[in-house]
């Protein structure tokens, strides 16, 4: 347990930490911005309705990816990707649009399970050879995830790649119905570095590097553990007062703060000898 959000001595959101089990579906969607020409770009997927939509402008890069498992934890750690785009050498890359997705698995507490993505837009003003990014893909709450149970309302695709339709593809509504989500996955400080001077006919590589962090996880908690924080609360507030009160009854009567009668026990049997004698 970390932190809590309390209402009083009502704990009202908790959280914990936990790795997460990350791995990469294979899924990408990428769209170079070419120059000088306007409106000039080269797209690609693994969707293929996708790549069949873009025309002349297709052009298939070669992709390899790996992803380690650096304590040997048996989940993974981080996903090494390299994309390497053919291009003319009348045709320069000046700006970088891609999405991945991933399959975000959280367990210690509830089964979460959710397909997300890490979406990277990178422009720049000189013609690049090379894009290389380092980045955390970081979980983002709007709300807190239950104690218990499954929870699998956001394990769908998060790119609709049976779509025969354009708009699907739509790189702006893809984004945008992501973000409506109250839990998502986001590239964190990616750094990006863009090298210049391509030599000719070479073609423009993304090298990305993007780790699976260890996260903390907020939660909303179940009865008896709002119970239990509550009466520990409780019970520490009132050991105080008790504390201070008889420290306070010492001292009052100790030092005479108040007028005070001593008064002596007797009984009934006794003071009714007293008035015989």
């Amino acid at each position: 347990m970390l932190c809590e959000d309390l209402a009083g001595f009502w704990l009202k959101r908790s959280s914990y930490e936990e790795q997460p089990t990350v791995r990469f579906q294979h899924q990408v969607l990428l769209v170079a911005l070419l120059g000088p020409e306007r409106g000039g770009f080269l797209a690609w997927s693994t969707f293929p309705t996708f790549n069949r939509l873009q025309g002349d402008h297709l052009r298939i890069p070669l992709v390899s990816s790996r992803e380690e498992d650096k304590n040997q934890d048996g989940k993974m750690d981080a996903l090494h990707l390299k994309l390497e785009l053919p291009l003319q050498s009348s045709e320069h890359v000046l700006g970088v649009q891609l999405i991945l997705t991933f399959s975000y698995q959280l367990h210690r507490m509830s089964t979460f399970v959710m397909q997300s993505m890490a979406f990277l837009q990178s422009s720049f003003a000189l013609p690049g050879s090379q894009l290389y990014v380092n980045g955390d893909l970081k979980l983002q709450q709007k709300q807190p995830l239950s104690y218990s149970g499954l929870d699998v309302r956001y394990n769908v695709s998060v790119i609709n790649g049976t779509s025969p339709f354009a708009s699907d593809y739509d790189l702006t509504r893809i984004v945008a119905a992501y973000q409506e989500r109250n839990v998502t996955t986001i590239l964190m400080d990616p750094n990006p570095i863009w090298l210049v001077g391509r030599a000719a006919e070479a073609p423009f590589v993304i090298n990305a590097v993007i780790r699976y962090p260890v996260e903390v996880i907020s939660y909303q908690p179940g009865f008896w553990e709002m119970i239990k924080f509550a009466w520990v609360q409780y019970v520490s507030i009132l050991l105080i007062f008790l504390w201070v009160f008889e420290r306070i009854k010492i001292f009052v009567f100790q030092n005479q703060v108040v007028t005070t009668i001593p008064v002596g026990t007797t009984f009934p049997g006794e003071r009714y000898k007293e008035h015989l004698s």
